[in-house]
């Protein structure tokens, strides 16, 4: 499998994506976000950073990068993406998942370890978490509160498109609605992110939880594309 990690200006999780992609056992190369080609990635990351500085806002101006018209081909195509964090706020920007991130109701930049509960493992992103494990794992960010009008919310909740959930102890850190802090879009191949599984994925790091998240995409992939499953470690 090969994942194509995406590269704007600010970001600064792309190399750590990059190695945890590559811990999952896929191959792994980085994407400028200037060169509209996803040089055969199965699956695409937007990384964590602060894309453009996150000036406007978070998100909105690498929306209109070259490559974010291939990676909305790729979803079309029901390619995987995968957005960490301000990955996450890109997609948001771009309309490739529901919902907005605000500024963190603490009007802070938060950063702390934090648990997951798994809403559903029936996803390519969910695939290889055990049943009934929660995640533990770290967030950055000053703009992670997510965000739908209520009604909208219901019909989230509904179709399954919840993925991850702050849960106790550490709770909510930045009064995401719904304690929300995944998404899906609505064909289940497109995932927003807030907590960075790429920041937790070797055990020295305080915990291995995010590689979960990888080994399942990199998994599912390979599903996809039977050829390549033997390529898969």
């Amino acid at each position: 499998m090969r994942v194509g990690v995406v590269v704007f200006p600010g970001s600064n999780c792309d190399r750590d994506a990059l190695h945890a992609a590559r811990l999952a056992g896929a191959e792994s190369e980085l994407l400028w976000h200037e060169t509209p080609d996803l040089r055969g990635a199965d699956l695409v990351v937007l990384p964590g950073g602060f894309a453009y500085g996150d000036y406007l806002r978070a998100g909105v101006l690498a929306r209109f990068s070259p490559i974010m018209g291939v990676v909305r081909d790729h979803a079309a195509r029901g390619g995987l993406v995968l957005g960490i964090c301000n990955g996450f706020q890109v997609l948001a920007e771009a309309g490739l998942v529901p919902g907005a991130l605000l500024r963190n109701a603490s009007l802070r930049f938060e950063h702390r370890w934090v648990r997951l509960s798994v809403e559903r493992r029936d996803t390519p992103f969910t695939s290889a978490i055990p049943a009934g494990r929660e995640l533990r794992l770290p967030v950055a960010h000053g703009e992670g509160n997510y965000f739908l009008p209520d009604h909208e919310l219901d019909v989230l909740e509904a179709s399954g498109r919840v993925l991850f959930r702050y849960a106790p102890p550490e709770g909510n850190p930045n009064g995401s609605a719904r304690d929300i802090a995944g998404v899906l879009d609505a064909g289940g191949r497109v995932c927003g992110l807030m907590p960075h599984p790429e920041r937790a994925a070797e055990a020295i790091l305080g915990s291995d939880d995010g590689l979960l998240v990888l080994r399942s995409l990199v998994e599912s992939a390979a599903a996809a594309t039977p050829s390549r499953a033997a390529a898969v470690v």
